[in-house]
């Protein structure tokens, strides 16, 4: 089965766990980088992204080549903005909204995130869910257990799948 990646990172963080799930799991990587990306030198930038997130922005994407429908498993990741998933992913959902596929989620915040799960499972109904997993701050924390933990998970993400890791 082709695997693939499908995540938005401003701070790296989901990236990280981005390209290590890829990685462990043999995935084409697929990262979401909208037109008009909010400065990361911006210290208000925690403030621009959570607007957004409350107002369900869709901003315009940077197009891309490959075609998720071509895929049969995909993990989504995200950081959680305002207890929301990010825009990016938002505009993916809409153009590219996943269905009949063996789904995985992961997703990076700072804190609590409240009810985020349930609003993530939502965006990705009509799929078998396989599992989610989250990771707290993974860059400033603890990104070597953060990166194992990934890895794991991943490797049982597939398992569940009915799949086996070439590795």
């Amino acid at each position: 089965m082709k695997r693939l990646v499908v995540f938005y990172s401003l701070d790296g963080g989901t990236r990280l766990m981005a390209e290590t799930i890829a990685e462990t799991v043999g995935a084409d990587i697929l990262e979401l980088k909208p037109v008009n990306e909010i400065t990361r030198n911006n210290f208000m930038k925690i403030f621009v992204g959570g607007k957004q997130a409350i107002l369900k922005a869709e901003p315009d994407l940077l197009p891309f080549g490959l075609k998720p429908e071509n895929y049969e498993i995909i993990f989504f990741g995200t950081p959680v903005w305002a207890w929301t998933y990010s825009p990016a992913l938002r505009t993916y959902f809409r153009d590219h909204k996943p269905v009949g596929k063996k789904v995985a989620l992961f997703y990076c915040h700072g804190g609590g995130p409240r009810n985020f799960l349930e609003k993530f499972e939502g965006a990705v109904e009509g799929n078998e869910l396989l599992g989610s997993i989250d990771f707290k701050d993974p860059v400033r924390h603890d990104k070597d257990k953060d990166s194992v933990r990934a890895v794991e998970w991943a490797k049982e993400i597939l398992k569940k799948a009915g799949n086996i890791i070439e590795k």
